[in-house]
């Protein structure tokens, strides 16, 4: 039988991504003793650098190849709360990217119990330093090819 799945790598051999953990500090919780909602997008950040690093382009070298990255939206859906002392293990997924534009999934869930606590998901887009888009196809094809080796299947 044909294969016919489509080839979401463009030929080149996946990557498979490690979670990334976060031991919840006092300082991120509120009056109630919960965490901060704020504090999820500095965890989805911390995520997405460490996805970076493990593909090999960590932020650092995208700025120093004149490369900047802004969140264009971010969506956060709290399902169970967490506290000081909580460790959440943040999977993170790349659920499309063409070249100018990157999605990133991110499901948080408690190290000890496995309680989903957060879905989230933040969009972004690649500039040069003047603000101008660029391609990564273009102008970075290795860069290209490693967005495209992190591509989550399921997307």
């Amino acid at each position: 039988m044909k294969d016919t799945r489509v080839d979401i790598y463009h030929g080149v051999t996946p990557i498979k991504v490690k979670p990334y953990e976060h031991n919840v500090k006092y300082y991120e919780t509120d009056q109630m003793g919960i965490v901060h909602h704020s504090n999820y997008i500095r965890w989805m950040e911390e995520a997405r650098m460490d996805l970076m690093d493990q593909m090999g382009f960590s932020y650092k070298q995208m700025e120093d190849q004149e490369i900047i990255s802004p969140v264009l939206s971010v969506q956060c859906e709290y399902k169970s709360m967490v506290r000081f002392g909580d460790t959440v293990v943040i999977e993170t997924a790349i659920a499309g990217y063409n070249g100018i534009k990157l999605s990133v999934r991110y499901r948080m869930t408690d190290k000890a119990t496995g309680e989903l606590r957060t879905i989230a998901a933040s969009e972004h887009c690649f500039l040069d330093r003047n603000g101008k888009p660029i391609s990564l196809k273009r102008s970075y094809p290795e860069i290209d090819t490693k967005f495209f080796q992190m591509m989550d299947e399921e997307s």
